[in-house]
């Protein structure tokens, strides 16, 4: 059975000497891991379309145990991700998060959307990396089913104080007249405010906001911090990345 639709090249691993193994982030069938025959012949076309971030246009034919990759169009290729350490580490954090959360033979578009453009934006240098970093960690984890509860405070129903707290560990919102534990993340109003906007706001909106280098420092620690408490895992990818950021 053949399938054409568009993917992103999420991992590549070398098979033998001419093939690789690579896996897709792909719009119809969601993460699909499908065999390149030929692909590291420099004059194999499909070599350039199978390269790691590479968005394609691609066809695949599925035999009985495994995806065969056998025409691949290149349609993004992300070069701008290449000239940075920092770029690079984030993008295979992201990539990791989507092997993470996707599931195989799903309908992953909005997924796919939502990778795409953050990559876009950290290649072209369009929004600082902690923007985009948080950006992509609560909204991909409001698409998986782990929504935080930040309209109001928990207890009371109170809307907005200067200062809530949140819980990472529950991803429960407390004003300052409720706040028990000083366990949770004091967080600055314009902090909640941005974390609304990402989880809340149409796609096309959700990096269109402003805040200073402190605040998104701020957000991309909070909500760094409620992904790891909802995966209950750690990520080599985010220890490299935050490795690179202290160098």
């Amino acid at each position: 059975m053949r399938t054409n639709t568009d993917g992103l090249i999420l991992k590549e691993q070398n098979i033998g000497e001419k093939d690789k193994l690579v896996t897709v982030l792909t719009r119809q069938n969601g993460i699909v891991r499908a065999f390149v025959r030929g692909a590291k012949s420099l004059n194999n076309r499909k070599n350039s379309a199978t390269g790691m971030f590479c968005y394609s246009k691609l066809s695949l034919y599925k035999t009985k145990d495994s995806y065969i990759i056998d025409e691949a169009e290149p349609i993004e290729t992300f070069f701008g991700l290449r000239s940075d350490l920092t770029k690079i580490s984030l993008a295979q954090y992201f990539s990791e998060l989507v092997m993470t959360l996707v599931q195989e033979s799903e309908p992953s578009g909005e997924y796919l959307r939502l990778i795409l453009n953050s990559l876009y934006f950290l290649a072209n240098n369009k929004l600082p990396h902690e923007q985009i970093k948080a950006v992509t960690e609560l909204r991909l984890m409001c698409m998986a089913g782990y929504m935080p509860s930040l309209v109001a405070c928990e207890r009371c129903g109170e809307y907005e104080t200067d200062t809530m707290y949140f819980d990472s560990e529950n991803g429960l919102l407390y004003c300052e007249g409720c706040v028990s534990s000083n366990a949770l993340f004091a967080l600055d109003i314009t902090l909640v405010r941005s974390m609304r906007h990402i989880a809340f706001s149409d796609f096309e909106k959700i990096y269109s906001f402003k805040a200073d280098a402190n605040s998104l420092a701020d957000l991309s620690y909070v909500t760094e911090k409620y992904l790891l408490s909802k995966m209950q895992r750690s990520f080599k990818t985010l220890d490299f990345y935050n490795s690179v950021g202290k160098l």
